[in-house]
């Protein structure tokens, strides 16, 4: 059941939190002393009620409050998905500390996740991975709640939005948003450009890109994880990881398909993974760089029939699996972006990819239970708003090239790329401090000279992690043999 809900595991998110008892009002609201994982500072949280059917959940607002009260406009995050909750963006605190001090930093779950009536539909918990299966289960999840699946939308969490900024009293406010996050952001942007004075856009999703078509993309990150391997001594020895796990691709069938092992329990589970869910795995292991290091090794031992490194890197993201609101996911996805992507453009850039349609074919299976109308977006205008655009070099959904082709109507935009960076890098190395830098003073040009001193995290090449001293992984693994030996006798 624990590699099951690995089906998801490529959609961001990250953690839970509590709330307490009322002490503060602001713009009317009441608001309640409240704490989140990840951050132990005291937060303010306001239910606030929104337009709709007696069901409709409120929206869940939680503020960390600035240390001093400069009167800086307070910034926003936007979590991505779509369908994970501002909430879960907690940890992120910690690394926005100097952004803090001088501004509130607001996070909105948006109608149908965390804390705004999460639309969850229990499939995390199904022993069945058949796509078709899959499908029918969501459908039944949709025909629960139709009207509701219908009014989930962008349009509406930007509306929601621009409430919350005017019952907080907000008179303009910064956005933070990461991956699907961007796109919310860029929504807003372009609906209420009076609302907005700075944008911080971290893996960005654009506006008229069909990001769901990220074959390519992953790609492109996995041939920067070889290149980066191959320079790398330790790494290199390891010879042709990629060649293996072609091969183990190519041969992937009913007959020869490995059994993994539960990431949790180290216990086979009986039931062979499937090939388009082994290739998602393998994307999902390049959004982090950390993960993506382990790679290498991992793919090295399974072709040599140790299969437990590579189930301890799928088990690394099992939580984002259980806290994304799957039926806001399917609502944005079916209505915003699968409608827009045709078949000739899944097989042009899917071709020749380690990854093929195995991303897209969930999407294109759940959407078929999911008959929410298309909610298609105009063509952006042109805006003036300062924006710091971030890319990671190695990101396999949201590459460098979305920020640098696709985003031309931002006329005062600086885009920072971090070398071999993954998924959402605002929380590594001097990224912060610059972020911080750009807020303060969004007019002035800002040294990135740091970012060049941020690098991939050291290969796992043996049993023990990275190469240590010099010393081989051959080496390593021999000491490690002759170790357990002596502790047997």
């Amino acid at each position: 059941m624990a590699r099951t809900r690995q089906i998801f595991t490529w959609l961001a998110a990250l953690f839970a939190g509590l709330c307490s008892a009322a002490h503060v009002v602001a713009g009317g609201a009441a608001a309640e002393t409240c704490y989140l994982d990840g951050w132990g500072n005291p937060l303010h949280c306001y239910r606030l009620p929104v337009e709709g059917k007696p069901e409709t959940p409120r929206l869940a607002v939680m503020v960390a409050p600035a240390v001093h009260d400069s009167g800086e406009e307070p910034l926003y995050l936007l979590a991505g998905g779509p369908g994970q909750a501002a909430s879960d963006l907690a940890p992120l605190l910690n690394a926005f500390k100097p952004i803090n001090r001088e501004r509130d930093i607001v996070m909105v779950d948006r109608r149908g996740s965390g804390r705004s009536g999460a639309f969850h539909c229990g499939i995390e918990d199904q022993l069945s991975l058949d796509l078709d299966v899959f499908a029918r289960k969501l459908a039944r999840c949709y025909l629960q709640r139709p009207e509701f699946a219908e009014s989930l939308s962008s349009r509406q969490t930007v509306e929601d939005l621009e409430m919350v900024r005017l019952r907080l009293g907000h008179e303009q406010i910064a956005l933070w948003g990461g991956s699907w996050g961007t796109r919310t952001a860029l929504l807003y942007q372009q609906w209420y450009p009076e609302s907005v004075s700075e944008l911080v856009l971290d893996a960005v999703a654009p506006i008229d890109t069909k990001v769901f078509l990220t074959a390519r993309a992953a790609e492109e990150a996995l041939r920067t994880l070889e290149r980066d391997c191959a320079s790398d001594p330790a790494c290199a020895r390891l010879g042709d990881w990629r060649g293996r796990l072609d091969e183990m691709l190519d041969n992937w069938d009913a007959g020869r398909a490995p059994v993994l092992p539960d990431p949790l329990t180290g216990k086979l589970s009986g039931e062979p993974m499937a090939r388009w869910e082994f290739a998602n795995a393998i994307r999902t292991v390049l959004y982090d760089p950390g993960a993506a290091a382990q790679l290498p090794y991992a793919i090295t031992q399974a072709h040599q029939g140790n299969l437990q490194p590579l189930a301890g890197l799928s088990g690394l993201f099992l939580q984002a699996a259980e806290s994304m609101s799957m039926g806001l996911t399917f609502s944005v996805a079916c209505a915003e972006e699968l409608n827009r992507i045709s078949a000739a453009e899944v097989a042009a850039d899917s071709r020749g990819t380690f990854l093929g349609t195995a991303f897209f074919d969930l999407f294109k299976h759940g959407c078929r239970g999911w008959p929410v109308k298309e909610k298609p977006y105009s063509t952006p205008e042109p805006r003036e708003h300062p924006v710091l655009l971030i890319s990671g070099e190695a990101d396999p959904i949201t590459p460098p090239r979305y920020a640098e082709v696709e985003l031309g109507y931002l006329a005062n935009r600086q885009h920072l790329i971090v070398a071999s960076g993954g998924h959402i890098n605002s929380a590594r190395g001097c990224i912060p401090g610059l972020i911080a830098s750009f807020l303060a003073d969004p007019a002035e040009a800002l040294d990135t000279t740091c970012s060049g001193q941020i690098g991939r995290p050291p290969f796992m090449v043996a049993d023990y992690g990275p190469d240590i001293g010099g010393v081989s992984p051959q080496d390593v693994e021999a000491v490690g043999k002759v170790s357990g030996k002596e502790a047997g006798q």
